[in-house]
Parts: C-alpha cells; structure tokens; sequence
C-alpha cells in the first residue's frame, strides 16, 4: 500500500468543513465515503510468457509500491498477489513453458475464477489477458482464452479483456515512429488486422464475442526509456468493464507518472473519458443516499442540483482535478468542483 493519503480522506475533511451540510448530510456522506475507502477491485492478469505481464502491470498501477499479498491459497502459490490501496492484482505465470507446468497453471487460474468473496460474490472482477504482438504464434494464448477462461468465467462474459502488447515490435520493429512514438500507417493497418483476426478466432471457437485493443507498455532499460503508447486506452477500456460502483477507486492506485498517458491513436479522447468516469464515479458514491437537496431546497432540487452538491463536487474536485487537468467537461457544477479536488489524480490527463 502507498503511503499517500486516501483520496476519501481529502473529501471527508473538506465535508467536514463545509457548514452549508446538515449533520444528517455529512453523516450519509462520510458513511459513503468509508465504504469507497474499504472497496476493492480484484483483477486477474495472465496471457503467454514474455507477453509483457509485468510491464503492464508496472505502467498502470506503478506497482513497484505493491505489497506481495500472503493470503494466496497453498494450491494457487504460483499465483502473485500484489495489493495497492484499492486495486489487488493476480499476476499468474505465463503459460507455453512446458506441458506440466501450463497444466498446473490453468488448473489455478481456474481455481481462481470460482473463488467468491466474503460476499459470496465472484473474488475476480476483472480477466486481462496480454497477447504478444511480436508473435505469429499466438496458439498457446488463444487455448488459454478459449479452453481455460471463457468456459469458466460464467454468465457474466464482459469480465473478459483482450490486449495486445508490444505493438512497436509487431513487424519486428519496422515502420514504429520512436521520434513520435506511435506506429506507422503501415504498422496501423497491420495491428488492426491483428485486433480482427483475434476477435474472430475467439468468436468462431466460443461464441463469445470480445474487443480487443493494442497498446504498448513501454520500457525502461538503464538509459534507454520508452513511453508507453494507448495506455490510457487500456486504462478506458478497464474502467468501461469494471462495475459502475467500483470505477471511482481506481483514483487511488493508477500510476501518477503524467507522460505513461501521454501518446495514443487520438481515435477517441481518452483521457477527457477517464476524467469524466472517474468523476461521475467519485460524485455518484459518494453522494448515494444523501438527501442533501431536499436539506438546503426544501424538498426542492437534488444533490447534482443544490449548493449543497458543488460543495461536495468542490471538496473531491480539489483532489481528482491535478490527475487529470483543470476542465473536466463534465455536465453540471459539481463535476466542474469536483475537477478542482482531484488535482493529484487528474493533472495526469489534463
């Protein structure tokens, strides 16, 4: 775990501060509030070796400051878990190392998928599976996806996620414009086709239909550094598939190293989408069930709609605003306030 303070910390004092609340409006919130704090969200990470699990892991979360969890079941040991504040981490070992040891590795993956929670929900919000996009053969990975996690990921397939890594190298390097860094028209069309042929084979050997993305998580070897590219795609493309109610705690834990999110194919603003998300997000917890419009409005208006409301938005925009940027675009004055309490988190997409 970080030793930052909690961002539902930096909310709370400012709710507390704020003498236009009734007491009955600040209890709701706080209880909100510590609700978010205690959330987490459980993804699974898997895919080939040397498919960059690592990396990714590294780029996103900067999960050099992740404990290695101790709770790992005995018959899952081969399974790393990484805990953040919020977001806890299944690095499973890469498979296509041997006929025992991928057995033995899809047998815990497995294990894994069925596990529940204290809730008595499924433990795994989340399945990332990493391609190797310098690979022709991706034969190991598509039995992966197709004989091991969509037959045991019940009902609820949208909890598969399909990214292809190391998009610089996929034509051995050619055509990557490391000046820009972003591919080529040539590589574009390449890694395209690539994102096709994989949704394809998927559906046409499961039925499943799934959205691949390419991206690339950068590396750093002494002097030599990469950014990454469409990392913020992959940040987006995660928080579209994670539970509405859980998006908002991924604030506390994604990497705050401003240039990992700078470079991607501009196809959508991705960055503007995170901001956005994360905000409603934060806004949405917490304010659930706190009357808070009918306590300033008598009866009239609602927390999105009342003073009462842009005090709440001021409170987490002052601390979600810095990662990503000052005008979130977001509809309404309290996501404009909450862009000014999130400064630390939202800079990072301004």
């Amino acid at each position: 775990m970080s030793n930052e303070k909690h961002f539902t910390d930096e909310i709370a004092d400012e709710i507390e501060r704020d003498n236009t609340l009734s007491d009955n409006a600040k209890a709701q919130v706080m209880r909100n509030l510590t609700k978010l704090k205690k959330t987490k969200v459980n993804i699974l990470i898997t895919g080939a070796t040397g498919s960059g699990k690592s990396s990714t892991i590294n780029a996103l979360f900067n999960s050099e400051k992740a404990k290695v969890g101790q709770g790992v079941n005995p018959e899952t040991m081969d399974i790393k878990k990484f805990e953040l504040d919020n977001t806890v981490l299944y690095d499973t070992p890469g498979l296509g190392d041997g006929k025992e040891a991928d057995i033995r590795h899809s047998k815990n993956i497995i294990d894994k998928l069925y596990e529940k929670d204290s809730n008595d929900n499924m433990l795994i919000d989340l399945v990332l599976v990493i391609l190797d996009g310098s690979s022709r053969d991706l034969g190991t990975s598509f039995e992966l996806i197709n004989q091991v996690i969509i037959p045991n990921l019940g009902e609820d397939k949208t909890r598969l996620l399909i990214a292809i890594n190391q998009a610089d190298m996929a034509m051995k390097g050619r055509f990557w414009n490391y000046a820009k860094n972003c591919p080529e028209p040539e590589l574009v069309k390449f890694l395209e086709e690539k994102v096709i042929s994989t949704q394809r084979r998927i559906k046409e050997a499961t039925g499943v239909d799934v959205e691949p993305i390419y991206y690339c998580a950068g590396y750093k070897d002494g002097d030599e550094e990469q950014n990454p590219y469409n990392l913020s795609k992959l940040l987006l493309y995660i928080l579209r598939h994670t539970k509405e109610e859980k998006r908002a705690v991924f604030a506390q834990d994604i990497n705050r190293d401003k240039k990992m999110w700078e470079d991607d194919d501009e196809l959508e603003d991705y960055r503007q989408e995170i901001r956005s998300t994360l905000l409603e997000s934060i806004s949405s917890a917490a304010s659930t069930g706190a009357d808070i419009g009918n306590d300033l409005l008598g009866g009239v208006g609602s927390l999105v709609l009342g003073r009462a409301g842009e005090r709440i938005g001021e409170a987490v925009g002052k601390i979600v605003g810095g990662v990503v940027g000052g005008a979130v675009g977001v509809v309404g004055g309290v996501a404009g306030a909450i862009g000014g309490a999130f400064r630390k988190v939202f800079s990072l997409f301004g």
